[in-house]
């Protein structure tokens, strides 16, 4: 524990030149369902979009706004990829610095890939990290001017279908001794999901993240039950709000529908807006006018909280 504490301060001292932002481990030492095997983290290019790849120790950047102009809310940010990658700028800390600029503080979570040769838990890996951050963020919360019951999650793509995992699966079974912070709820307060992977049960289902979480055959029958979020959600799942385009050929729209439905059925508060274009990864579409207006939108649902 000490040693942990420790690495925590040297982290926030050695970005004290940006006292707003600074990285965070998820983990005290080893995290579980982890095997190192020489594997290394990759960070390339790609059009314009750093991507990161092969996660080796799971982390979070956080971002606090100016604290003259603190709401009070947090929210967790999970990049997509598939789960092979994560679109670290656009869909992580471009995210953030928009969250920032409406008083919003933030996390970008650089979690453990199931692709990954020294992840040993495959599908479990995502949801562990997933759950361990939102608690990190729960204990910390008083000292960055956050609510600890005003703590949600904002996931694209893959990380959309990361997000509504943990929507919906907080309360899953733990790593036994894995963790210091189990007393702490993993429950998101409120779900914000961009073009989100949903279903792994329908025709619509984004194949590539199936395979890369479940495996080639997408797992048995029970496997894409458990990670088809509308199929899990009850009367405690978080409010949500979705975000896609009509025209995204990669992760059909059905997606965020079926989840939108499957809230509705329970009477929890929800919100869905489908533009007319936008494809798929559009992230900020600030060269796109009316899709451009989605932050707007996710910025005044979160601050009804």
């Amino acid at each position: 524990m000490k040693k942990y504490l420790l690495l925590i301060l040297m982290s926030l001292i050695a970005n004290l030149a940006n006292a707003q932002r600074f990285t965070l481990p998820l983990w005290q030492g080893e995290p579980p369902y982890y095997q190192a095997n020489g594997e290394q983290e990759q960070v390339k290019k790609h059009k314009n979009i750093i991507k990161v790849s092969q996660v080796q120790i799971p982390e979070m950047t956080v971002f606090l706004p100016s604290k003259r102009w603190a709401s009070g809310h947090m929210v967790l940010i999970m990049p997509g990829g598939g789960y092979y990658g994560l679109a670290w700028d656009l869909e992580g800390t471009d995210i953030a610095n928009m969250l920032n600029s409406h008083g919003i503080a933030a996390a970008v979570l650089k979690y453990r890939l199931p692709v990954s040769k020294s992840n040993t838990g495959q599908e479990l890996t995502p949801l562990t990290d997933a759950k361990q951050a939102l608690r990190l963020l729960r204990k910390n919360a008083q000292n960055w001017q956050v609510h600890a019951n005003k703590i949600g999650v904002m996931g694209f793509s893959a990380g959309g279908h990361l997000a509504s995992t943990l929507s919906t699966q907080y309360h899953s079974q733990e790593v036994a001794h894995q963790s210091s912070l189990t007393e702490l709820s993993a429950r998101p307060d409120f779900s914000v999901l961009i073009y989100p992977v949903i279903s792994f049960n329908d025709h619509f289902t984004h194949q590539g993240s199936a395979k890369a979480l479940l495996g080639k055959g997408y797992g048995d029958e029970a496997q894409r039950k458990a990670y088809s979020s509308q199929l899990n959600i009850d009367a405690n799942s978080p409010p949500a709000i979705l975000i896609h385009a009509a025209d995204d050929k990669l992760v059909p729209w059905q997606n965020s529908l079926v989840y939108f439905q499957a809230l509705q059925q329970f009477k929890i508060k929800s919100a869905m807006h489908i533009y007319p274009t936008g494809g798929h990864g559009f992230g900020l579409a600030l060269d796109n006018k009316p899709l451009s207006k989605w932050t707007g939108v996710v910025v005044d649902f979160i601050k009804q909280f």
